[in-house]
């Protein structure tokens, strides 16, 4: 009974892989209420953030990725 694991919809769509297998994720908090923020958040927000490393493994397995 030892088949195919699945992927995980969810993670796969929300993080990408860099070509040196980093993981890359949206930032959050992104959607409203960002008038209250400072400025040096809403810019920090832009940017893609780089999941750690405790994470990458599992996010691999539960993604499939490579």
């Amino acid at each position: 009974m030892s088949g195919k694991m699945k992927t995980h919809k969810m993670v796969s769509k929300r993080i990408r892989t860099t070509k040196t297998g980093k993981l890359l994720k949206r930032a959050g908090g992104q959607d409203h209420f960002n008038g209250r923020e400072s400025g040096n958040t809403t810019r920090g927000k832009r940017s893609d953030k780089t999941i750690a490393k405790v994470f990458t493994r599992t996010v691999k397995t539960l993604a499939r990725v490579k």
